[in-house]
């Protein structure tokens, strides 16, 4: 909200912004429209004029201030009018049109003109003489023109391009003279009760506190006589109420110039007479003080009364006489919407109450064994706030913040109040924040002279910390409620990010990047790789990215936090240490003072940004998964400031969801690297180079990780002149393909050197596979011999044991099968194979695929034998690295989504002789 006030000064209505204002229409059923028939040459005395944000509580802001602005120029009387029409009309502009209010207030000398204005013309314009009609007053909306037409002396709206304004204007009452205020007429069964005559005592009380003169009135309720009492002080007389929360005693009352309320009066009998009391301080024509005392029996109070006070002393009650919440009069209106600037205005509030230096609010944890600093005034704020201190420091009242607490000098005690150490401040009273006898925090104000406070600024504290108790307590559960409901929205959030990697370096990262800013900082995370391993840095995050090189650095140079298994946060000073003693270090060096006597490890040279970056609270929570410590999580802080309670609870149980994730990270990371490796074992490590013949093999396998088993190939010699070649399938992926995968390309190899032919080795190899018995896997299997002739052409003798059969392409182009299917390897015992002879001239291509390129599916749709085909077709001319290049990229592109299967390609080309 935006406000100004401005004097009064030439006559002159609001100037128009925009054009004209166009006919305002009058409201059906209410007659006419009123025209603005203020007379122009009444003198505008005063204006003030706000601003409102399109928010819900700018509604209340509105009322208060226009509350406030007719107040201060003395209209009470049409404040509640005014009040509640703007009320309304600024609720359409924030809450219906959405826009901010405007809000003006003219004063004149016969009344008040208020304008509202909001920011939303697109509506319809009014013409004069079209049949609306008004809504139902029991509508949410549209009862704002209603109340103005009912409420108002005259009223309109004006439309203009930018803006529409509503406004009205209040005039004042015609106030006879001498009426100040008047009450109802009421019936003579409904006025206060007296006992018969009411006597009203008339006492002056001289500028010394002492009764100058006592009326017959007096003698009659308290039985002195005149001569009995002149002369002596009244305080002699007076029981005077000791309430907490005020420091006003009868002296203090009889020097303010009106004071009106209740307390005692002693009689001459030796009893308290209550009466109340209305003082008026005078002075006479010569200029001397005293007090005029008008008494009544305390039952009688309406005969002096004044009407627009409330009935009890100490009764909160506004300026137009309505009773208001204590904690409104304490806090203000409107009190803020927030915990944090609850606790603000709080703090600021109890210092300009006890006119104090500093003032500081601590709530108490769910467990009400600690405090914690959340608001401060007149104190380093950024090194107190969320500091913890023990609700039981010592033994004894002045140790425990459950009671209230006056320290006349800390310079007397030290260490007495430790949120305070090394501030300057040398008194303080303390006073708990109880709701229902639980304790929910402490209030303190401090001052830096000694001997300011004493019990009666403590029962004054006391008064306002028990009105605000219930609304701090309120707004701390609100936000505890919010604060858990984001707590678990984190986390849900968190785990889903670390279960979505198993890359431990990705872990990593995002353990830090959800850790900063969100719950520190900085942090930095420390890897165990084994029980008999030293903690390693392996990740450092900061906020500022210019930071994270320092912080790295100074880490590097000091020993890592113990890897200590205890659940929670625990502090670690080290960083902050070391961060200081290099900052003094470099401040030192800079200023040519040498070196300080103190000394860290050398080679830490952080500037003194870094320094900062990490002299604040680091704590340490371990990373345990499976009974093991495999790291820690450390968490920072700038300068001097200090973690919440509630975001630690956070952060240790993030860190046992990110410790599993690392875990999980790592095992799979054991696991694909020990795949990989085996699977590297299944393959041939290298291709021989066959003189005459080219060679291109391209394997791709299938799945996260490169599991194994699966397809495999070979191309080996056999003798002089004579090469093997297999390409194959082994049923299923894992360890039990991969040992049949194993099987077949060592045995393969041993059977071929021993000098068997191709039918004979695969029924070698056939045996041994049904040897396997329960761990035996089905095989596929393209088994050749090649040999490369001097005429440059190739023959192959060629066996095809179930597997897809390999396609020939010759120059011309066309594509056919090199071999004819035979029964698969590993189902039965009794194989009859034989070998086929394929004789390649020079220019043709031998392609060997596994079934996860024939297989290869998009949908409903399937490569096939038929689409290798094709694609084999384009291929005329190509050598074979770019046959299998082009058949795998045919492949790829044939589907979407990544291959759910393993990949062996295996081409031969014969290029045939080179002429000179």
């Amino acid at each position: 909200m935006t406000t100004g006030l401005h004097p009064g000064g030439t006559p002159q209505d609001p100037p128009p912004t925009g054009n004209q204002p166009l006919p305002r229409q009058a409201p059906i059923g209410h007659g006419p429209l009123p025209a603005d028939n203020r007379p122009r040459s009444s003198v505008i005395t005063a204006r003030a004029a706000a601003s409102f944000e399109p928010v819900g509580r700018s509604v209340a802001t509105a009322r208060s201030f226009v509350r406030d602005t007719l107040q201060g120029w003395g209209f009470a009387d049409i404040v509640d009018d005014a009040v509640v029409l703007t009320s309304e009309l600024v609720t359409n502009a924030v809450v219906h049109a959405g826009t901010a209010a405007d809000v003006l207030c003219l004063r004149s000398d016969d009344g008040v003109r208020i304008e509202v204005a909001d920011h939303y013309p697109e509506r319809e314009i009014p013409l004069q003489g079209a049949a609306i009609t008004m809504s139902s007053p029991d509508r949410e909306g549209g009862r704002g023109l209603q109340l103005c037409a009912a409420l108002a002396s005259r009223w309109g709206v004006d439309y203009t391009p930018t803006q529409k304004l509503v406004w009205f204007q209040l005039d004042l009452p015609a106030r006879p003279v001498g009426t100040r205020a008047a009450g109802p007429s009421l019936p003579a069964a409904l006025l206060p009760l007296a006992d018969g005559r009411v006597r009203v005592a008339v006492v002056q009380i001289d500028r010394t506190g002492s009764i100058a003169s006592w009326n017959e009135d007096a003698e009659e309720l308290f039985g002195y006589a005149a001569e009995q009492v002149t002369g002596k002080p009244l305080t002699d007389l007076a029981a005077w109420p000791h309430t907490p929360g005020t420091s006003t005693g009868i002296a203090e009352a009889l020097r303010l110039s009106r004071w009106e309320g209740s307390y005692g009066i002693r009689g001459a009998d030796g009893r308290v007479n209550p009466v109340y009391a209305s003082h008026l301080r005078v002075r006479d024509t010569g200029g001397e003080p005293s007090t005029v005392c008008l008494l009544v029996r305390d039952h009688e109070r309406a005969v002096l009364q004044t009407p627009l006070r409330g009935p009890a002393p100490d009764a909160a009650s506004t300026p137009d006489g309505q009773n208001t919440d204590p904690f409104e009069v304490f806090i203000g209106s409107p009190a803020p919407d927030d915990l944090d600037g609850l606790l603000q205005r709080t703090v600021e509030r109890a210092r300009d109450m006890l006119d104090g230096d500093s003032a500081f609010l601590l709530l108490a944890t769910d467990d009400e064994t600690e405090l914690e600093v959340r608001a401060s005034t007149g104190l380093p704020s950024a090194r107190q706030r969320f500091a913890r201190v023990p609700v039981e420091a010592g033994p004894g009242r002045y140790g425990s913040a459950r009671m209230p607490a006056v320290h006349e000098d800390l310079q007397a005690v030290p260490g007495a109040v430790p949120l305070l150490s090394g501030t300057g401040m040398r008194s303080v009273v303390t006073v708990p924040l109880k709701v229902e006898g639980r304790l929910t925090g402490s209030l303190g104000v401090a001052a830096e002279g000694p001997n300011k406070y004493s019990n009666e600024e403590a029962l004054r504290l006391q008064f306002a910390a028990d009105r605000i108790a219930l609304a701090v307590e309120s707004a701390r559960l609100g936000e505890l409620e919010r604060l858990r409901r984001g707590s678990l929205s984190f986390l849900v959030e968190a785990s889903d990010l670390l279960a979505g990697t198993l890359d431990r370096d990705q872990t990593l990262a995002l353990m830090a990047q959800m850790t900063v800013p969100t719950l520190a900082t900085w942090c930095a995370v420390y890897t165990i790789a084994d029980q008999a391993s030293d903690p390693y840095l392996s990740y450092v995050l900061h906020e500022d990215e210019e930071l994270i090189d320092g912080i790295k650095s100074l880490l590097s140079k000091i020993a890592p936090p113990d890897p200590v298994p205890t659940p929670g946060a625990r502090v670690w000073a080290a960083p902050a240490e070391a961060a200081h003693q290099a900052a003094l270090r470099t401040s030192m060096r800079s200023l040519g003072l040498g070196e300080p006597t103190r000394r860290v490890s050398s080679g830490i040279g952080p500037t003194l940004a870094t320094a900062s970056a990490v002299g604040g609270e680091t704590v340490v929570l371990p990373l345990v998964a499976r009974n093991r410590v495999i790291g820690m999580l450390t968490l920072g802080k700038p300068t001097d400031e200090h973690f919440r309670q509630e975001i630690l609870e956070l952060a240790e149980d993030l860190s046992r969801r990110a410790a599993l994730a690392l875990d999980n990270a790592r095992l799979y990371s054991e696991r694909t690297a020990i795949s990989q490796s085996l699977q590297r074992s299944l393959l041939p490590p290298d291709l021989p180079h066959i003189e005459g013949v080219e060679v291109e093999v391209i394997y791709r396998a299938a799945g996260e990780g490169n599991e194994v088993g699966g397809d495999f190939y070979d191309l080996f010699p056999i003798r002089d002149g004579v090469y093997g070649f297999a390409i194959g399938d082994v049923c299923g992926t894992g360890p039990e393909a991969a040992a049949v995968t194993g099987l077949a390309r060592h045995a393969l190899r041993l059977l071929a050197r021993e000098g068997f032919g191709g039918p004979a080795v695969l029924e070698r190899l056939n045996s041994a596979i049904l040897d396997e018995g329960a761990r035996s896997r089905f095989l596929t299997l393209l088994y050749g011999e090649l040999w490369p002739q001097e005429d440059g052409s190739a023959k192959l003798k060629v066996v095809c044991a179930g597997h897809p059969l390999p396609l020939r392409l010759r120059q011309d182009g066309t594509v056919e099968p090199a071999a004819e299917p035979q029964p698969l390897l590993g189902v039965m015992d009794d194989l009859e194979l034989y070998e086929q002879t394929v004789t390649l001239d020079p220019g043709d291509v031998l392609l060997c695929v596994t079934d996860g390129v024939t297989e290869r599916r998009e949908g409903t749709r399937m490569l096939g034998d038929d689409g290798l085909t094709d694609v084999l077709t384009t291929c005329t001319g190509l050598t074979a690295g770019a046959v299998a290049a082009r058949i795998m990229r045919a492949v790829e592109r044939f589907a979407s989504d990544a291959p759910s299967d393993d990949m062996a390609i295996l081409a031969m080309r014969v290029p045939g002789l080179q002429k000179d």
